[in-house]
């Protein structure tokens, strides 16, 4: 496929809360791989031949952490994506639990168009993507309708604010089943981990907390990490043992663990 770069113009926010035009580069590598770069940063990595390679780190504990969920695979998981781009995770599901409903969020129409044309969904998907934002799509979710919510949505290098409210991720807790699981990516570089966490812990709804990552960034070097809520008790073994099982070492924080990384930060301000 070479190299391809193409204009796109998000009109919405969430993936992007800018209303700039992005520019979108799709580098391919030697091994058969797609490497979607959204303004310069990596956002996905496709491997067309091989969905159920995941190259990106926090996107493969993203997926253990879907694995230990119910109901087990290859049973279907209904899973709503915030943030698509070339929506490797959702691959990931469809390939690993065939006939997954899935739904997607991406605000930026022109790059799912793009992505769609050179690196097409697999047949037989039950993936729906949707041109909104995750604020106005997660409100529009009935209760009690997914599996999942997974949340990688970045514009500018961090997670849109509006995603990181207590009202907002309280929302997600609403279209959540009662065995469901939150999944968010975010950079320790934003100073983001603490204050979701703590926003998190004061939301009644969720049972348990957990914070996945590569063991040098949960010991404080910079890069990313999943949050994970879940509406029952998370099974940190299960967890643990998967990370076991990571190319780099990776741990779970889990239970006064989660309490000492959210420490004295505030919830982010919600809508008033």
């Amino acid at each position: 496929m070479g190299r391809r770069s193409a204009e796109t113009d998000p009109s919405r926010p969430g993936r992007g809360s800018s209303d700039a035009t992005a520019h979108v580069v799709l580098e391919a590598d030697a091994a058969g791989g797609v490497t979607v770069v959204v303004d310069e940063t990596p956002q996905s990595h496709v491997r067309l031949d091989d969905p159920s390679h995941l190259e990106f780190g926090y996107i493969r504990h993203l997926a253990l952490l879907l694995g230990t969920r119910v109901p087990a695979a290859p049973a279907p998981l209904g899973v709503t994506h915030v943030g698509g781009a070339a929506m490797t995770l959702a691959r990931w599901v469809q390939h690993t639990r065939p006939g997954s409903p899935q739904i997607v969020f991406e605000p930026d129409a022109a790059l799912t168009d793009l992505v769609r044309a050179e690196l097409p969904l697999p047949r037989g998907h039950r993936i729906r993507v949707r041109p909104v934002d995750g604020l106005a799509g997660t409100a529009a979710l009935r209760p009690e309708s997914a599996d999942a919510v997974v949340l990688d949505a970045y514009a500018s290098g961090s997670v849109p604010s509006e995603l990181t409210t207590p009202d907002y991720l309280g929302d997600v807790a609403r279209v959540l089943r009662p065995t469901g699981v939150l999944g968010i990516n975010l950079a320790t570089a934003s100073g983001l981990v603490p204050r979701v966490l703590a926003g998190l812990l004061a939301i009644e709804a969720y049972v348990d907390l957990a914070v996945i990552g590569p063991r040098e960034v949960l010991r404080g070097r910079p890069g990313n990490v999943v949050v994970a809520a879940a509406r029952d008790a998370l099974d940190a073994g299960a967890l643990r043992a998967a990370m076991s099982r990571e190319p780099l070492p990776s741990e779970v924080r889990h239970g006064a663990e989660v309490a000492r990384l959210a420490g004295a930060a505030s919830p982010a301000p919600g809508r008033r």
